[in-house]
């Protein structure tokens, strides 16, 4: 006989308005019901009720829309937009799934396994010029094939997690 021992979630539920910069380092599920306008940055799962209104840069693993929201979002995993979802704004999703009835206004650009240095530059929001100054430097996990670089998205997150951004 198998038994399952039951992990204890870490769930943030947020009805309040908020503004501001929040940041998780570990996974955690968050619930935003009401107001938030600023910048999240997440791991774990991520979900703006159907009653959210969101006027932030998103960045997180899973990431659940079904209230309104304006902004840039990259989801590192997978991006849902549910049939209540209104997005306006800028996506850059691993997988994404928009249901029936969801609106999106903006542009949409898949995140790969790899990118090059221009979409790096985007997915860091660090200009281009120090993208190839840390590539030719070796700050950067990076691999030369021919004249341009290729960076494996995995990695550079873990990089990013370890604070070796730029050193």
């Amino acid at each position: 006989m198998a038994f399952r021992k039951k992990i204890e979630e870490k769930i943030l539920d947020v009805d309040a308005s908020m503004q501001g910069n929040l940041s998780f380092k570990d996974a955690v599920n968050i619930r935003i019901n009401g107001k938030f306008e600023g910048s999240l940055d997440t791991k774990g799962t991520l979900t703006i009720a159907q009653t959210a209104n969101v006027n932030a840069d998103i960045v997180g693993d899973n990431i659940i829309v079904g209230g309104r929201v304006r902004g840039r979002i990259t989801a590192k995993e997978r991006l849902t937009l549910l049939p209540s979802a209104i997005v306006e704004g800028e996506l850059f999703p691993a997988k994404l799934n928009i249901t029936e009835g969801a609106i999106f206004e903006g542009r949409c650009m898949m995140l790969h396994d790899f990118l090059n240095a221009e979409e790096l530059s985007r997915y860091l929001e660090v200009d281009m010029n120090s993208i190839m100054e840390w590539a030719n430097s070796g700050k950067v996990p990076a691999e030369k094939e021919g004249e341009s670089w290729k960076f494996d998205r995995k990695t550079i997150d873990s990089w990013i997690a370890s604070g070796k951004v730029g050193k």
